[in-house]
């Protein structure tokens, strides 16, 4: 490393042309300067440099080792200033880990990024079984419900409320529910409530409360289709197969559109909370930093849907 450093000064000496000059660059003594350069022409068993009281000029082993050196020395400022614009420039590519129904929603938080910074790629890693962060190189997981103990720091993007919908087919001329207890008599479809067993017992329970009145009801329901993926859910209740609790997030655009139905939105039926996981440490690279706050600017209002 002594070598290198040595060999850092040297070209910088030569290129400014005295010792004095370097020194100021590198914020050094002139004599420190001069001392290691000496050191090197020491090592090598050559003079590196003519020296006189007005100017300096290279031997021709000195002019061979210089054209080293600064190729030596040009690397290292080029790899320092990569550091720099990747410190200051959100470029480069930006890898981001999150459940397969959060394409989406994840596309129109990163999108006005995507648009001001035309260097910046995006790699979209969508996976309902949370793959490995390190091994996959992710910038930033996105993570629902409680985390796990974990050396990622995690930082909260917003709570995310549950909706209960239904398809319009699904009614064939029946009224829709009116009140908690209603929704009990309708077909449900539920994600990850146990394990089947011989006797069918497949009863989950839900507790809903009013936004204004503050009444609680839990509701008991026997599902008829059971999915370890929320999007299947998403997608079985989209065909009329029955009523299910989804993230608004996910299904936002489908009751918009009229594709799905929010059933009794007066009642506030669960949230979970929406969170982004990064690496440990402290300095981030400017796409990631700028990516946390579009995440955090786009789910923070979701809250209150």
């Amino acid at each position: 490393m002594e070598d290198l450093k040595r060999m850092a000064i040297f070209a910088t000496v030569v290129e400014q042309g005295s010792m004095t000059a370097a020194a100021r660059i590198l914020g050094m003594s002139a004599s420190a300067v001069s001392q290691q350069v000496r050191q090197l022409e020491a090592q090598a068993g050559l003079p590196l440099m003519h020296r006189t009281t007005r100017r300096l000029s290279l031997t021709d082993a000195g002019q061979r080792f210089y054209a080293q050196c600064a190729v030596m020395l040009q690397a290292a400022r080029q790899a320092r200033a990569e550091l720099d614009a990747e410190r200051d420039e959100p470029v480069g590519e930006l890898r981001i880990a999150a459940v397969l129904g959060l394409a989406a929603p994840l596309g129109r938080a990163l999108a006005p990024l995507l648009h001001a910074h035309p260097q910046l790629r995006l790699q979209l890693l969508l996976d309902d079984s949370h793959s490995d962060l390190v091994a996959e190189r992710v910038d930033i997981a996105i993570r629902l419900g409680e985390l796990p103990d974990s050396h990622w720091v995690a930082r909260t993007l917003g709570t995310l409320p549950w909706w209960i919908c239904a398809a319009p087919a699904l009614a064939q001329g029946r009224p829709w529910p009116s009140n908690p207890q209603a929704l009990q008599a309708w077909p449900w479809m539920a994600r990850n409530i146990g394990t089947t067993n011989n006797n069918n017992n497949n009863n989950t329970s839900m507790q809903l409360q009013h936004r204004h009145s503050g009444e609680l009801v839990v509701l008991h329901t026997t599902p008829r289709i059971i999915s370890n993926q929320q999007y299947a859910l998403q997608q079985l209740c989209s065909e009329g197969l029955g009523l299910a609790r989804l993230f608004s997030l996910e299904v936002a655009d489908q009751v918009h559109s009229g594709q799905l139905l929010r059933l009794l939105p007066d009642w506030d039926c669960g949230s979970l909370r929406i969170s982004a996981l990064t690496p440990e440490r402290q300095a981030l690279p400017a796409r990631v930093r700028l990516a946390l706050a579009a995440l955090q600017a786009h789910f923070a209002p979701l809250a209150l849907s």
